[in-house]
């Protein structure tokens, strides 16, 4: 099966962001089920961290949607223009999470 790229977000201006990006998503979704996720497929967004682990864990690869968003810009929904004043970008990430010590 052909490597699959995600972009997962519940904003309609990062949505737009990404078609102004041209970038090339198979399928957008509101809520990831890593479930679906093959080796070598690529997740776009802004996940909790231990979601981004088992994405990372199952050989996909992690592209975080990161902003330099201003104080004032916090808890307020963005559109296409708002993130790319934010600096927005895809920083790919490989996360893994620390196994704790056994006593």
């Amino acid at each position: 099966m052909p490597e699959r790229t995600y972009f997962v977000t519940r904003h309609p201006g990062a949505v737009e962001w990404a078609k102004r990006q041209g970038l090339a998503v198979d399928e957008s979704l509101a809520h990831l089920d890593p479930s679906v996720l093959a080796p070598g497929d690529r997740v776009l967004g802004t996940l909790p961290v231990h979601l981004a682990a088992t994405v990372c864990e199952q050989g996909a690869r992690y592209f975080h949607l990161s902003l330099d968003m201003p104080p004032e810009a916090r808890g307020k929904e963005l559109n296409a223009d708002d993130l790319e004043a934010c600096g927005a970008r895809l920083e790919e990430y490989r996360v893994v999470p620390v196994k704790p010590h056994q006593q």
